[in-house]
């Protein structure tokens, strides 16, 4: 055996290290909805989307039940629970719905699958990975806008992709501002039980329709999964040409239990929704009163620091907040940031953890 066959791994990795972007899988062990032990070091989570603390829900975990999804649907079929889970989604958003494993899947199929050969979709500068491969696996024209800019959109666009609420940059488009003749497709990971009547997402609030919503299951319903949903036409083309859908297992009976527990709690508890909004609220006006700029308006309450970013999270994890940097390539060069998240399982000390080893924004 050629003793260098793993040698071009190996100088990937080295040109990573080298230029800093390394990347490691740390050990998170929950001991609350938002305290935990960091590999041994106990910590607040100031950086999960478990938005309403549903993941720590006794309901949504007891739940759980079943065993495994046995293989792909078209193969070993659907599981009553899954039938249950898609029923509550196309009710919520009005039309039919199709169930994944990951958000990841559901945009590879949505995005790769439902536009028009040859027909120019116009892709937000600032779409999520997942978009940005599923239009790359597709046979449309592709054109990247600049972010939430209604004005970039192309006269001759066929359809509009853009998330509700941008993960990393924590703003929402100005939904109803964008040309209405487009089909819009929008991704509603970070807004789904967070905003809008009844969490249907940033969509909803803005009393915008769009033709297609994916949405997960993993951030504030507190489980896995994800769905598309849309008219029944894009959900059949989906089931009979939708890759992702096709080859993929299942979602496992106990997820979508109690992705279906947590969809249910997430859009009927607005007293949730409202005590989310207001834990985002003093979070940002306490980082705004040390002279910190977050970005956005919502539960995403990303913090600009540029390329000390590392050294800055290194301050605030031996401060026992628990919040990554955020590099390039995932945000722009010079952008760099720490991507704080509000919990509506968040108390007022809690929040005031944050504030306080953030301290001072730092004088030019």
């Amino acid at each position: 055996m050629n003793a260098d066959r793993h040698a071009p791994w190996r100088a990937r990795l080295d040109a990573i290290a080298r230029a800093g972007r390394t990347r490691r899988v740390r050990t998170l062990t929950p001991t609350g909805p938002v305290t935990a032990l960091l590999d041994g070091q106990e910590v607040l989570v100031a950086c999960s989307n478990d938005y309403l603390g549903l993941a720590w829900d006794p309901a949504v975990r007891a739940a759980a039940a079943g065993g495994g999804a046995g293989g792909a649907r078209l193969i070993s079929g659907a599981r009553p629970i899954h039938r249950a889970l898609e029923d509550a989604v196309g009710a919520l958003h009005g039309g039919r719905a199709l169930l994944f494993s990951t958000g990841y899947l559901a945009n590879l199929a949505a995005f790769s699958t439902l536009p028009v050969e040859g027909a120019l979709v116009a892709s937000d500068a600032a779409n999520h990975a997942s978009i940005i491969d599923g239009l790359r696996l597709g046979a449309a024209r592709r054109q990247v806008v600049p972010h939430a800019d209604p004005r970039a959109i192309p006269a001759d666009a066929h359809m509009i992709a853009l998330e509700g609420l941008f993960s990393m940059d924590g703003d929402v488009p100005p939904l109803a501002a964008y040309p209405p003749d487009p089909w819009l497709f929008v991704d509603e990971a970070h807004a789904l039980g967070c905003l809008g009547p009844d969490g249907r997402g940033a969509a909803a609030a803005a009393g915008v329709t769009p033709d297609v919503v994916i949405g997960t299951f993993g951030k504030a319903c507190g489980a896995a999964g994800a769905y598309v949903a849309g008219p029944p036409e894009a959900i059949e083309l989906l089931i009979n040409a939708g890759r992702s859908f096709i080859f993929s297992t299942a979602p496992p009976e106990p997820v979508a239990a109690m992705a279906l527990a947590g969809l249910r709690r997430a859009t009927t508890d607005a007293a949730l929704r409202e005590r989310l909004a207001d834990r985002a609220r003093r979070l940002r006006d306490g980082l705004t009163q040390l002279g910190w700029c977050p970005l956005g308006s919502a539960h995403i309450v990303p913090v600009v620091v540029g390329p000390s970013v590392m050294e800055v999270a290194a301050r605030l994890l031996s401060r026992g907040v628990f919040a990554p940097g955020i590099r390039w390539p995932t945000v722009p060069q010079g952008a760099e940031r720490v991507r704080l998240t509000a919990s509506a399982a968040m108390d007022d000390d809690h929040i005031d953890r944050i504030i306080e080893a953030f301290g001072p924004a730092p004088t030019a």
